[in-house]
């Protein structure tokens, strides 16, 4: 299945007008990369133009920053406990941005998107 960002054929109110032109390949999309909770990997995808975006498909460690002492260190996730995103997402181990985990260090919270940074931040809570 394919996602296509090109004009629908309705008007703001709903009403239907004819298309003047076929869709085009440079209005499409692509099928959101659910980053997931387990063996690292990383999906590398083409963008317009022949560069490459790099994707978090499968994460295990996150970078958890202590405000308090102000320091930041490499951590495992252990448990996904809370993604207000989508209330099923914890029990898919399915991690987004604001999703609380729990970490060596203890609770944190995600602020960088995996998905499209292909790296997984967070602040302790």
């Amino acid at each position: 299945m394919s996602v296509w960002h090109g004009e629908r054929g309705r008007t703001p109110t709903g009403g239907r007008f004819e298309r003047i032109r076929k869709k085009r390949k440079y209005e499409l999309g692509s099928l959101q990369l659910l980053t997931k909770l387990g063996k690292e990997k990383r999906v590398h995808v083409r963008t317009k133009g022949g560069g490459h975006k790099v994707k978090a498909a499968v994460v295990e460690f996150v970078n958890v920053l202590d405000r308090k002492t102000r320091t930041a260190k490499k951590v495992k996730i252990l448990d996904i406990l809370e993604n207000t995103a989508n209330l099923h997402y914890v029990r898919r181990g399915i991690l987004t941005k604001g999703a609380i985990v729990n970490t060596e260090m203890g609770k944190a919270r995600i602020t960088s998107k995996p998905s499209q940074h292909a790296v997984v931040n967070a602040i302790l809570i």
